[in-house]
């Protein structure tokens, strides 16, 4: 099938609707928990419940581990943090989206596949997108966080080209299950390292921090990345994955609504251009490329 049915178009539509509010959440989150212990306890509880789905594959496992902590911990920690440096959450829903990009760029670097102009041309409009909302004067203060944003786009690029090297067919929640497992040694050493108050943001948190760190593991690793996942299985990844450039849309409406986000126009002119540049790396791309969050 190449046209997504209307129940698979309504439930893809509900994935960006939660990948969208997934942002607002973590941004509550990671303002009362240190952010890498945040990402730790995110992954504890979505690891839990997938135990059951985790599967020993020989002679894989090396790249499999290490394609793991790239999507999985690593990526999320360094978007946490740089989630906790910015000030709203529009700038940050677009500038998570140069995953696309990365994600070809790396793709022709260490796959071999090759970019033609229309491609070409959708990277250099998410990249200019992006430049355009970097440098406006409101979020001279937030350009750390935001750098680290990007970062993380790119370590989570990584992780995917990683597992496309590996040529094996994962299973939604097993991917999930090796995503949440792999990272945690990682995020809790690191958490100790570089954060303090962790057992205080745990005993001073309050329903709505905790339904923020529940949402982030449940609803949108669980729910909306397996089912894009799901998705993706069904049908060409040219049919499913434009559409997922609703979710930086919603992301900004909601930081409109519940955080007051100032919509500037650069914010505006810069994720017109961003998001443009996704779909057209989406329409040419044949094979699976994770745009969510």
């Amino acid at each position: 099938m190449t046209h997504l049915r209307p129940r698979d178009l309504a439930f893809l539509v509900l994935i960006n609707l939660i990948w969208g509010f997934n942002l607002i959440a973590s941004k509550v989150g990671v303002t009362h928990f240190p952010p890498i212990f945040f990402t730790a306890l995110r992954f504890s509880i979505l690891g839990a419940v997938l135990l059951p789905f985790l599967r020993w594959h020989p002679g894989r496992m090396q790249q499999l581990l290490i394609a793991s902590a790239l999507s999985g911990g690593l990526q999320y920690a360094v978007l946490f943090m740089g989630m906790r440096l910015t000030k709203g959450v529009g700038s940050v829903a677009i500038a998570n989206q140069l995953g696309v990009p990365f994600t070809t760029l790396m793709s022709v670097m260490f796959l071999g596949e090759v970019i033609h102009w229309r491609r070409g041309l959708g990277i250099a409009l998410a990249f200019l997108g992006v430049a355009i909302i970097a440098f406006q004067p409101s979020l001279l203060d937030s350009r750390a966080g935001l750098a680290l944003v990007v970062a993380s786009a790119l370590i989570g690029s990584a992780g995917v080209v990683a597992v496309k090297a590996m040529g094996t067919s994962l299973k939604p929640f097993e991917l999930q299950a090796w995503f949440a497992i792999s990272g945690l040694p990682l995020l809790f050493a690191l958490s100790a390292w570089l954060e303090d108050g962790q057992l205080a943001s745990l005993a001073s948190a309050v329903p709505v921090e905790w339904g923020a760190l529940l949402f982030t593991a449940l609803a949108s690793s669980l729910v909306a990345h397996s089912g894009y996942y799901w998705l993706v299985h069904r049908y060409p990844v040219t049919s499913v994955s434009p559409l997922t450039t609703l979710s930086p849309i919603f992301g900004v409406t909601f930081g409109v609504v519940i955080f007051h986000d100032e919509l500037t126009p650069r914010i505006l002119w810069g994720g017109l251009a961003t998001l443009v540049g996704v779909t057209i790396i989406a329409l040419r791309e044949r094979r699976f490329v994770d745009t969510g969050s």
